[in-house]
């Protein structure tokens, strides 16, 4: 099925929505814990000037009080199968699907992304050493902008 709206709009509309859920960062009512892959920082999407702009803009808000990063080195052992990503707030899972999103509300559920999180959390790299790697991640797209 398509969109009988241009691609533009789509995506200037995609835009400012991200923009306005992002202000919550700021607000100081909300906190928000964080964890990334490795290789989430090197997987291009919107070409190497895009990339170094992401890792400039983590780099700036990663000391936000509102804030924990936690990065997984790209061979850091993880005490699970990789999973879809999925957003834990409160009594509730959002998982982002391809054509959709499902939210997850039953008990034993939660428990089970509770647990995942906790193990992805382990092994994840936080402060100092989840900024070096966020420093070679803008160092690798600076020097794909030259060539």
């Amino acid at each position: 099925m398509t969109s009988s709206v241009p691609w533009q709009e789509r995506l200037s509309a995609g835009v400012a929505k991200r923009m306005q859920r992002q202000q919550v960062l700021y607000d100081g009512e909300h906190h928000y814990d964080v964890v990334l892959g490795e290789q989430t920082l090197y997987t291009n999407i919107g070409g190497p000037e895009v990339m170094r702009e992401q890792m400039d803009r983590i780099l700036r808000d990663i000391d936000l009080p509102s804030l924990t990063l936690g990065i997984i080195p790209a061979s850091a052992p993880v005490d699970m199968l990789p999973v879809h990503a999925f957003n834990l707030h409160g009594d509730e899972v959002h998982v982002e699907l391809v054509s959709s999103g499902l939210n997850v509300t039953g008990r034993s559920e939660l428990d089970l992304y509770r647990k995942a999180f906790s193990r992805l959390s382990d092994a994840a790299l936080y402060g100092e050493a989840a900024e070096e790697l966020l420093r070679e991640a803008r160092s690798f797209w600076t020097g794909a902008q030259r060539g």
